[in-house]
């Protein structure tokens, strides 16, 4: 038996175009809505603040898009990233169950978001924009977007959520060492951000608030476009890359995923491990395909499937999704980037027609795994990243007492190097669970 645990793939392997689902959705996505007429949306509608190359893409009806040659030449410094099978988690776990997991840590933000940073930064420079407006949670996509504006020579702001801010100094120094500028949000730069200090001065923030913050930003500024790091289509399109590498790599590994897992805040790493997969589902073949949410922000297994803002302002189109409401403000976990109201329209709509699964777990178990996953196989993974980590682990558990082999593959989306605090919390004793109740989620989604 091979005792192969890193399966790596020449840059001749790279991906050369993105894998567009949209075409093959048995039911069309529910179109976006104009925040003012409530009309479906046209190109015209989202031209402020956004190229028009990117709304192609967010609608687009072709199956490939090319990577343009300058996207490619950047990906180069970091992809293709690495699989690893994780025997020594295996060995720990007393599992049949084969493990792997795709790194996006490799990055030189240490997580996947430059995927779709790097092809926003370039459409927008192609399109004579001089500076990018946008949020961050637990600063993975502030980071990737401040490194592709440097990289194409724009400027960067980010509101960074707040209790974020506070808890992770390094990642925003990280952020400055680019070249961006960070502001706390709610901030003082926005009406949006002035009008939640006004009512809630020591407010946590939230991605709906920080959203609302850049997409004014944006808006009214003629030199400034908005890029959003999750959520949206062509998102979930760049991000594509990395489900195309697994599928190489599980090949060269010579086995097929029984179940395919990513954690689960928006969508962004999830969709792009999944939807190569979920082609295979949709031609009535491939692995089940499962997301993974924390239960203090639990939109796809508590969330209602209906039309609702992106952002706390109203600013943002209507999109249909599983929504906790864009009032809804999480408690100040330790997996930021995990903390938004809704998600993904297009894996939203996968849900809905049975194709994805969705898990929520509390955080201290999240964390338990996390530490087995460093202790074994020497990667201390973000606490996002640790969401997929639990549900591989139960995964494999599972498999043990039914007594036979499993394949499983998640994405480690991030490395946990800016989130020491939190680990210190959990070693210390200090983590604790939260469930947010179903009487607050009621409340914020009365407010639809």
């Amino acid at each position: 038996m091979s005792e192969t645990s890193k399966f790596l793939l020449a840059d001749s392997q790279i991906p050369t175009a993105w894998v567009n689902v949209l075409p093959s959705l048995p039911e069309p996505l529910a179109p976006p809505l104009n925040p003012q007429t409530h009309a479906p949306l046209g190109p015209e509608d989202l031209a402020a603040i956004f190229p028009m190359e990117l709304i192609e893409q967010e609608f687009s009806p072709q199956r490939l898009i090319d990577i343009p040659g300058e996207v490619m030449d950047i990906y180069r410094l970091w992809r293709a990233t690495p699989l690893f099978r994780a025997r020594r988690l295996e060995k720990a776990l007393d599992t049949p169950a084969h493990i792997y997991y795709k790194y996006e840590g490799t990055s030189p933000a240490g997580s996947h978001k430059p995927n779709t940073a790097v092809a926003q930064a370039y459409y927008n420079k192609r399109a004579g924009i001089r500076r990018l407006a946008t949020e961050t949670g637990a600063g993975q996509w502030g980071s990737a977007l401040s490194l592709a504006c440097r990289m194409f020579g724009l400027e960067c702001t980010v509101y960074m959520v707040r209790i974020s801010y506070d808890q992770k100094p390094y990642r925003r120094m990280m952020m400055h060492a680019w070249g961006a500028e960070v502001f706390p949000s709610p901030s003082d730069q926005t009406n949006s951000g002035r009008a939640v200090l006004a009512e809630s001065p020591d407010s946590p923030g939230s991605l709906g608030i920080a959203i609302s913050e850049a997409v004014e930003d944006a808006a009214t500024h003629p030199d400034t476009n908005y890029a959003l790091g999750s959520v949206l289509n062509h998102v979930m399109l760049h991000q594509t890359v990395i489900g195309q590498e697994a599928k190489l790599q599980m090949a060269m590994a010579g086995e097929d995923p029984e179940v395919v897992i990513g954690c689960f805040g928006g969508g962004s790493n999830f969709g792009g491990l999944a939807l190569p997969y979920v082609l295979d589902r949709l031609a009535g073949k491939g692995p089940r395909i499962l997301a993974v949410e924390p239960s203090a922000c639990p939109s796809l297994t508590k969330g209602t499937f209906a039309y609702d803002y992106g952002d706390t302002a109203k600013l943002t189109p209507l999109i249909k999704m599983y929504t906790l409401g864009h009032d809804f403000v999480p408690p100040g976990i330790h997996a930021g980037g995990l903390r938004y109201h809704g998600a993904s329209p297009l894996l939203s709509h996968l849900l809905g027609l049975g194709h994805i699964e969705a898990k929520a777990y509390p955080q201290t178990p999240v964390f338990e795994a996390a530490l087995q996953f460093a202790r074994t196989e020497g990667i201390l993974p973000a606490p996002e990243s640790s969401h997929a980590i639990r549900a591989a682990v139960d995964e494999a558990l599972a498999a043990r007492e039914e007594g036979r082999s499993k394949v499983i593959l998640f994405c480690l989306s991030g490395h946990g190097h800016f989130d020491l605090g939190a680990y210190e919390n959990y070693l210390s004793g200090k983590l604790l669970d939260y469930e947010y109740p179903g009487r607050d989620i009621s409340l914020a989604l009365a407010s639809n």
